[in-house]
């Protein structure tokens, strides 16, 4: 069976943008590889169509069993965001190829290591105080 794992240092998931973190990760592929990369980034989802973006990513020993240490700078933007129409999702993923075998770790990259929500506006609260003046914010 085909084993591939990521882990950070001090068994954490929550990264505050712009903070540097390590961990390792490690293979065992039953076949010989081609290559084997790990990538940070991250993906929307939601309606209309799926972004995809890629922030960093490392080329590994192509070899069939492996463990590496990494040490990332996690990007300042975007944040992790959960919002009514898209969500804005990070992870580090860990692919051997040919066939694409990964390994996927979602993580939160926002401020106070927590990602943003934002709730569904009520159109007649929006509508009522679009006119009045009052500031927002």
């Amino acid at each position: 069976m085909n084993r591939l794992r990521i882990e950070f240092d001090g068994d954490r998931a929550s990264f505050l943008p712009g903070e540097q973190v390590a961990g390792t990760v490690s293979w065992q592929l039953l076949e010989p590889t081609e290559s084997v990369e790990l990538r940070l980034f991250y993906y929307t989802l939601g309606k209309g169509d799926q972004d995809v973006g890629v922030a960093e990513a490392k080329e590994l020993p192509a070899v069939q069993e492996g463990e590496e240490r990494f040490e990332l700078t996690l990007p300042r933007q975007p944040y992790s965001f959960s919002g009514t129409l898209i969500s804005i999702v990070w992870a580090l993923e860990l692919v051997a190829n040919p066939g694409a075998i990964t390994e996927r770790l979602e993580i939160v990259i926002g401020p106070e290591k927590r990602e943003v929500r934002v709730s569904s506006v009520d159109p007649d609260k929006s509508a009522a105080g679009a006119g009045s003046g009052e500031a927002s914010g």
